[in-house]
């Protein structure tokens, strides 16, 4: 009897309790086995499931990803004439101006203009006291009158002295005598007359009128002053601004073209901008150059003439000049922001039918502002992108929007 088994008495007792000890474990092992096959399955059909979803997604988005589609701005390429300028900051600058003084010495009794007025030659602005130049007048002519009168006296004596020589009742020296008394007599009506006539003048004088058409200023004296000739401030200063000139320089470099230009079309349009480059104040024309190169700055003055009829030039002020030198015809225009460059040259990204990009080299034939003539490689209607092409690249997908800048008129 083993010492270590059960004691039942029956000799199937021991393997009986054997097998009720090994049982239970070999279950739990197939539970164990079972849980982990559930688990299995449902792993193997989720993945299933998310593997066909994932491919479903991905068949919907690689098409997407493959290409994406990239907002654009573009214009079509326009057919224009493209006008080239010469372009400079002027002066506007009046033909004439003057300083109005007195030319004689006196009080101001009356002003007859008003500050800011258009005056015309020969109008009357003032009048100094003219009581001192009509007495200096009077005393004149009152001279001239005795010694006019006191040469028909000695006329009449160098007459009978004539007669009395003839019959040699007085000598050869008593008529020459007389003779050169109506000569110094007839020297002093004309010195008369010189002072007569400069005490007009000085009257004259009194009255003070315009030299010139144009503007006055302020006025700089007022009625009640005694006013001199050698007053160096003077009455106010009048300003010609119909017509008025604008003066400006350009780059020696563009001479050539200058010269081309003019020999084809002496008056040669000019217009006059603001500061921004965005009104046009005036029309005008060319008048003349410098005869010579400013060799410090390099660049050579030019004169333009603008009737000025609204008064839209000012004296002093600054403007840009834009001088048209010639024209570009029936050119193909396309904005400057639309061009690109690189290393092989320049192109443009050009829109095609099907909405995808194609870069196209072009040959660039001039330039004026932000419009580009094209002379090669592009034609009217050929759709240009202008904003977004940083993120473009061949065959790339666009959705075209309003272009931002869209290619202006060459004609100012």
């Amino acid at each position: 009897m083993d010492s270590n088994g059960p004691t039942t008495g029956n000799p199937n007792a021991t393997r009986f309790v054997q097998d009720a000890e090994v049982r239970p474990w070999t279950d739990k092992i197939k539970d164990r086995w079972k849980t982990w096959l559930v688990v299995l399955i449902v792993a193997i059909v989720g993945i299933h499931y998310l593997s066909g979803r994932n491919g479903t997604d991905s068949a919907a988005v690689s098409p997407a990803m493959a290409h994406p589609t990239v907002p654009v701005a573009a214009v079509p390429a326009k057919l224009g004439d493209l006008n080239q300028y010469i372009s400079a900051i002027g002066t506007v600058t009046p033909y004439n101006t003057v300083t109005v003084k007195s030319r004689v010495d006196g009080q101001l009794v009356k002003v007859n203009f008003t500050e800011g007025q258009i005056v015309k030659a020969g109008d009357l602005l003032a009048e100094i006291d003219p009581r001192p130049y009509q007495v200096q007048l009077t005393q004149a002519e009152g001279t001239l009158a005795k010694d006019l009168a006191s040469l028909e006296n000695n006329k009449i004596l160098l007459a009978r002295d004539k007669e009395l020589y003839d019959q040699k009742i007085i000598a050869r020296q008593d008529l020459d005598n007389q003779q050169s008394l109506v000569g110094q007599f007839a020297g002093s009506i004309e010195s008369d007359k010189g002072v007569v006539d400069n005490a007009k003048l000085q009257l004259t004088y009194s009255r003070i009128t315009s030299p010139i058409t144009g503007r006055v200023g302020l006025r700089l004296l007022d009625a009640g002053n005694i006013i001199h000739a050698t007053d160096a401030t003077g009455l106010a200063v009048i300003t010609q601004l119909q017509p008025i000139a604008v003066d400006f320089s350009i780059p020696e470099d563009d001479l050539p073209s200058l010269e081309t230009a003019m020999k084809a079309n002496p008056q040669l349009p000019v217009a006059a901008l603001d500061r921004d480059l965005k009104h046009k104040l005036a029309d005008g024309t060319l008048l003349t150059t410098d005869n010579q190169i400013d060799q410090s700055t390099g660049t050579i003055k030019l004169k333009a003439a603008f009737p000025n009829v609204d008064n839209a030039l000012f004296p002093n002020q600054f403007v840009n000049a834009r001088l048209l030198v010639s024209t570009i015809p029936s050119a193909i225009l396309i904005p400057a922001a639309g061009l690109q460059r690189s290393q092989q040259g320049s192109f443009v990204y050009v829109v095609k039918p099907d909405k995808t990009v194609e870069m196209r080299p072009v040959t660039v034939g001039a330039t004026q502002g932000d419009v580009i003539a094209i002379s090669k490689g592009l034609a009217v209607g050929d759709v240009v992108v202008t904003d977004g092409v940083d993120k473009l690249q061949q065959g790339a997908h666009v959705s075209v929007q309003t272009a931002a800048i869209p290619p202006g008129s060459a004609t100012p």
